[in-house]
């Protein structure tokens, strides 16, 4: 098949990802109705409605990132289209779930007495997550471990899923919905997300202005939008660097302007109590 004659394979049923996507709707559904009432608190509901809309978004991101065709495409065809693939699923879907739960239910699933628990507190400070994201994103694109699981399925289900939980750990410090673990302070988020914004360049540099395409596995296959696989490769190291760079910078700049509202409230009052006690001592 010549190159710009690439199309997007036929529809493929994908049974997995319907029974993943099933079970994190459904469970969340039995979690609110069946686990909820047991840490019900008078006059406040179970979940919001945000907490609900952030859950079915991050299931929808997720069952799109997963299915046909875009699941068919990153495994079959580009490269490119994986690694979208992936930013969906470290910078979308994973924030937007834990946007999703609420507290009792975090607490329930991790039981903070249990050594789980422990863990996940430890690896969600600033310098433990930062190096969890490093290290699975180094990995995650190191060539040798991205042609063999595309070679297995078990061994690339397993990849996503390392992926998954790794990403819901990085941004613990950011958007955990637990006091136990508490979020940073607005400033020193600001700083981890620009330090992840950082990163990616490394790799995205590699793959944009690399003069060989890095991995054999792509070689040879049919692209779509009638791509050269070097140039597919570009256009990944484009999403890395570009896409997660946009998104990450976009929360820094809520958090910024977030951050200075706040202060600018909380200073008013004494800023006030200035001006009144010094024309006190003017005598004004």
């Amino acid at each position: 098949m010549a190159l710009g004659a690439a199309r997007i394979p036929g529809w493929e049923a994908q049974p997995d990802v319907w029974l993943l996507v099933a079970a994190l709707a459904v469970g969340y559904w039995i979690a609110i109705v069946r686990v909820g009432p047991q840490f019900a608190t008078p006059g406040r509901p179970l979940v919001s409605r945000l907490q609900v809309t952030c859950w079915v978004l991050g299931v929808l991101t997720t069952w799109i990132a997963s299915d046909w065709p875009v699941h068919v495409v990153a495994e079959q065809m580009n490269y490119s289209v994986h690694m979208l693939q992936h930013l969906l699923f470290a910078m979308v879907a994973a924030p937007l779930l834990l946007l999703g739960t609420p507290a009792w239910l975090a607490r329930w699933a991790l039981r903070p007495s249990s050594r789980l628990f422990r863990t996940v507190r430890w690896l969600s400070r600033f310098l433990p997550a930062l190096i969890v994201f490093n290290v699975v994103l180094v990995v995650t694109h190191w060539p040798a471990l991205v042609n063999a699981s595309l070679e297995s399925p078990y061994l690339h289900f397993s990849v996503h899923a390392v992926l998954f939980v790794s990403s819901l750990i990085v941004w613990m410090p950011v958007l955990s919905p637990l006091p136990e673990i508490p979020r940073l302070a607005a400033p020193l988020r600001a700083v981890y997300l620009f330090l992840q914004s950082v990163v990616p360049t490394v790799p995205a540099s590699f793959l944009t202005f690399g003069a060989y395409p890095l991995y054999a596995f792509y070689k040879g296959k049919p692209h779509l939008w009638g791509l050269s696989t070097l140039e597919d490769q570009q256009v990944a190291g484009l999403i890395m660097k570009i896409g997660a760079g946009m998104l990450l910078w976009a929360l820094i700049a809520v958090l910024f302007f977030r951050w200075a509202a706040d202060e600018e409230r909380r200073q008013r009052p004494q800023v006030r109590q200035d001006l009144e006690r010094e024309l006190t001592r003017m005598g004004l």
